[in-house]
């Protein structure tokens, strides 16, 4: 029992030690597993400069691209849990993709520590602006009317844009032919020439599209209607809540991260999140501040991975 006691008095000094000392050893890697440019980069650029004034370290973006996200995720899972290797995470791998292989490569539950969400946002489901549909419920009768010469392009398989696209095939019992691309840019581009007929994306894409009306919301995927497309209906208004769904983004570290690491990040990230000027660019972006702490992100990341793990065996999706 001495030994035992002896032991957690032990543990509970290095963590202290740890908390005390952290974030002053080095460098704060943010790994971002997309090329720059994209939504996930600009979330983490977003974050990067205030996060690290207010932890008084430096924070180095680390861009590791591949597999959707899921290369990131895996050498996030090998990383020490030091508080020095942390990664931006988003609905792809961590809710969708690894449900599509055979073998998944990590268990996005269990493997990782949540430790605040940053922004979620609405998909927009889109369309060519001379589509005679005015909403997403005339689109579906539309495609109904058309069995077997429709399509819905994505910015590829396994992607929440493809996901999405089988979301709608379930709720409304159509089967819109799925066209995967290599990315969002070329999808949104074919859509446009009218290779395909929709498109359910994120606002960070397709905003300026339909801003410029070279594209015409029909619906957007969340529970409120986007405040910059207040004249565009929810899926649930149109009768068609099977499809409600939002993206997250948030940041999450290896299994094992010190609570006391975890209670300062998040903490901080909360501050920062809760500043107008940061408000205002996710806004512009078409994506919402939703800054939960680790026990509210981590129940909200489980709750979607079953939504999605679910569409995936109903729908026999795979991709190897």
């Amino acid at each position: 029992m001495k030994k035992f006691l002896a032991a957690a008095a032990l543990l509970g000094a290095t963590g202290l030690a740890l908390a005390q000392a952290w974030p002053t050893a080095k460098p704060i890697r943010l790994i971002v597993g997309y090329p720059p440019g994209g939504g996930i980069d600009f979330a983490a650029r977003t974050v990067q400069v205030p996060l690290q004034e207010a932890l008084k370290q430096q924070i180095v973006v680390d861009y590791k691209p591949g597999a959707g996200g899921m290369l990131a995720a895996t050498e996030l899972t090998r990383a020490a849990p030091d508080g020095y290797t942390i990664l931006l995470a988003n609905t792809g791998p961590f809710a969708i993709a690894p449900y599509l292989l055979q073998k998944m490569p990590y268990d996005p539950v269990r493997q990782f520590t949540y430790i605040g969400q940053i922004s979620q946002g609405s998909y927009i489901a889109v369309t060519r602006p001379d589509h005679p549909a005015k909403d997403l419920k005339e689109f579906v009768a539309w495609a109904r009317a058309r069995a077997g010469k429709v399509n819905f392009a994505s910015g590829g398989a396994g992607t929440s844009t493809h996901l999405n696209g089988e979301l709608m095939n379930q709720t409304t019992g159509l089967d819109v032919t799925h066209v995967p691309y290599k990315g969002s840019a070329p999808a949104v581009q074919d859509l446009i020439g009218g290779q395909t007929q929709l498109l359910i994306d994120a606002g960070s894409v397709l905003l300026p599209q339909v801003k410029s009306g070279k594209l015409k919301a029909l619906a957007v995927t969340g529970p409120k209607r986007d405040p910059q497309l207040p004249d565009v209906p929810t899926v649930r208004e149109l009768g068609l809540g099977g499809m409600e769904s939002v993206g997250f983004q948030g940041l999450v570290g290896p299994a094992g991260l010190p609570r006391e690491v975890v209670d300062r990040l998040a903490a901080e990230l909360a501050k920062v999140l809760a500043q107008p000027d940061i408000q205002a660019r996710f806004a512009g972006a078409g994506a919402e501040v939703h800054g939960s702490g680790p026990a509210e992100f981590t129940a909200f990341v489980k709750a979607d991975n079953e939504k999605w793990a679910k569409l995936i065996r109903e729908r026999k999706l795979q991709l190897d």
